[in-house]
């Protein structure tokens, strides 16, 4: 009886374990732009935005303020929620001022949603896709139709003609978040522009 008890206690203990041993697995991210983002125990880290939705993991990665408040802006997340499995394609903060003016954000965040939203579909892919998906890929289609061409890029994946991934393997609830170096799509460059005093 007590051998019995003994093996019922130890088995316990040990699916207690491995429970435990997969709930604290983390999660890699990489790139030469991670170290300046959360990591470790700090609130943000990779491991802890696995199981977030996107609008709320974006809002951890730092240099994704531009993007994330594009996205709340054009009410595209309850649509990428929905989902069952996305790639975003995320351009930095520095990328968004690279493409366009304050007074072209401006416009777009408030006035021109369909465009604005145009422009974050060309950066969304409707699966999941890891950073060496990305690489072993010959391309991806986004979610506005566009085919864009992605392969390696040293450690990093290539996205397009110019972009290329800085931070990438963000695990997400329902996907993968890359943070990239410029912005995708078809829209103009503005920045530098006439921007009105901003």
């Amino acid at each position: 009886m007590r051998t019995r008890l003994l093996a019922v206690v130890v088995v316990a203990a040990l699916a207690l374990a491995g429970c435990t041993s997969d709930s604290s697995t983390t999660t890699a991210v990489s790139g030469p732009l991670c170290d300046e983002l959360p990591k470790g125990d700090e609130p943000g880290n990779p491991t802890a935005l696995a199981s977030e939705p996107v609008d709320q993991a974006l809002q951890w990665i730092t240099v994704l303020t531009t993007f994330e408040g594009a996205l709340r802006a054009s009410e595209l997340v309850p649509e990428l929620e929905g989902k069952k499995a996305i790639t975003v394609l995320a351009p930095s903060d520095d990328a968004f001022m690279a493409k366009f003016s304050q007074d072209n954000l401006d416009e777009l965040m408030i006035k021109d949603k369909d465009t604005l939203r145009t422009l974050l579909r060309a950066h969304i892919v409707d699966r999941s896709l890891s950073l060496a998906d990305l690489r072993d890929a010959d391309s991806v289609t986004t979610l506005d139709g566009t085919t864009v061409k992605v392969g390696e890029a040293d450690k990093m994946a290539r996205i397009g003609d110019e972009a290329t991934t800085v931070c990438a393997d963000y695990r997400i609830a329902n996907g993968r978040v890359h943070v990239i170096n410029h912005v995708l799509g078809n829209l103009p460059t503005t920045a530098g522009q006439g921007d009105s005093g901003h």
